[in-house]
């Protein structure tokens, strides 16, 4: 790993380890402040793809991947109000889905990078985002992947409400992914303004 990978390496696993700790910490019914800062992370490696390349954005990847499961130890130590803060089914919903999702975004990012300057990192970001999405609260919610961790209660992510408190009548944590999926699919939007005059001062700095 080069040195011109510093500041990415640093912006990924600060992303990572404040998404962490902000996860704890409730915004509204439906989300938490993590959720606001996770997809950094997708925006982190759509600079290092658009500046380095694809073996450079992988390996930021990993490096974020490393402190996130570094997270979910140090998680699993500290006991809550119900239990350890990080269950065996949120770590590796966690783990998996950023791994799954980060990969998928530096693929489909490279698959489209020769177009124009926004398209890459949107349309990366929007499906790399839905599936982070499907994969962290189906394996750390869904009742049907109890297997996973027997003793992890899930009774309360799989309460029969309103979708988002309105739509028809789902298990509580299907309100959580799709509101979580939401401020991801705003964020990549909100996200291009940085991309493009970060990518552009980067480029410039390396002429």
């Amino acid at each position: 790993m080069t040195r011109m990978l510093v500041p990415g390496v640093i912006a990924m696993a600060a992303t990572v380890v404040a998404s962490n700790i902000l996860v704890q910490y409730l915004l509204g019914p439906w989300l938490t402040w993590g959720a606001l800062t996770y997809p950094v992370a997708f925006l982190v490696t759509d600079i290092i793809n658009r500046i380095h390349g694809v073996k450079a954005a992988r390996q930021v990847v990993l490096v974020g991947f490393v402190v996130g499961v570094a997270c979910s130890l140090i998680g699993s130590q500290i006991m809550g109000e119900f239990g350890p803060l990080v269950t065996l089914r949120v770590a590796i919903g966690s783990g998996l889905a950023y791994l799954c999702g980060q990969l998928t975004d530096v693929t489909v990012f490279n698959w489209l990078r020769r177009g124009s300057w926004w398209r890459a990192p949107l349309v990366s970001t929007l499906v790399s985002s839905t599936m982070d999405t499907c994969i962290f609260f189906s394996i750390a919610f869904a009742s049907g992947l109890s297997w996973i961790d027997p003793a992890a209660d899930v009774a309360w992510a799989n309460e029969a409400l309103p979708l988002l408190g309105y739509g028809p009548i789902v298990p509580l944590w299907i309100s959580l992914a799709v509101a979580d999926w939401m401020v991801k699919l705003a964020m990549a939007a909100v996200a291009l303004v940085p991309f493009r005059m970060l990518v552009g001062k980067l480029t410039q700095r390396a002429v």
